[in-house]
């Protein structure tokens, strides 16, 4: 489904260019989970981002269902990003004027994708039933991750990415919320790719990759 070859990503610095990725090569199928460990700056949130077309390589090239993400113009690499690539950050980047259940559609919704009964599943299964017309501000951390991972699922992607999603959650709230997405994931047929510094929530995973000064290393 994903498959990533000899990725290459540097960035200046005043010490001068910085190799945050050095000729990575990563192949996810359907419904693989993948989780994604390293120390900070290891090039984690660097590789997610360029597969989820938020930024380019500098050399390399990504492939998702056959197609070459790295050729694409903008408009294109969000399209892909609206239809097809679900992203959950550590920050929520919910919709503060909308509500649970708006903010939950909304993705759905300009994908021309919105299904009432999914989103009504995704919102019982989240936990968040009762909700619906609260805004973000009356929600706790972890309510307010399950509206991002619904508002991500709605629409049904083909490959999750999620960077350090559980980062700002207490433990027990986090491992809740990493149960969630590897099941909802699964139900859904999704890949998910989960970047994270812990690895007792690595150890969740179906495989494990490590990152050290660029490079990929088998966890």
């Amino acid at each position: 489904m994903l498959n990533v070859t000899d990725l290459t990503k540097t960035y200046a610095s005043t010490e001068g260019p910085v190799d945050v990725l050095r000729a990575v090569s990563l192949g996810v199928t359907g419904g693989e989970s993948v989780a994604l460990t390293g120390e900070s700056g290891s090039g984690k949130s660097t590789l997610l981002h360029l597969i989820g077309g938020l930024d380019r390589p500098d050399s390399g090239e990504i492939r998702f269902f056959g197609e070459e993400i790295t050729a694409l113009g903008d408009a294109a690499r969000a399209r892909l990003r609206r239809d097809r690539v679900g992203l959950v950050f550590q920050q929520f980047n919910l919709v503060p004027s909308l509500t649970v259940s708006q903010n939950i559609a909304l993705q759905a919704r300009l994908a021309r994708r919105a299904d009432a009964g999914w989103i009504a599943e995704l919102t019982d299964r989240l936990g968040l039933t009762g909700l619906e017309a609260r805004y973000p501000e009356q929600l706790s951390g972890g309510q307010q991750q399950r509206v991002a991972i619904g508002r991500t699922l709605a629409n049904r992607p083909g490959l999750i990415l999620a960077d350090e999603p559980t980062g700002n959650l207490d433990e027990d709230t986090g491992d809740a919320v990493l149960a969630l997405m590897l099941e909802l994931a699964e139900t859904t047929g999704a890949a998910l790719i989960m970047a994270t510094h812990s690895q007792r929530l690595a150890r969740r995973f179906a495989r494990r990759i490590h990152i050290r000064r660029g490079r990929l290393e088998a966890a």
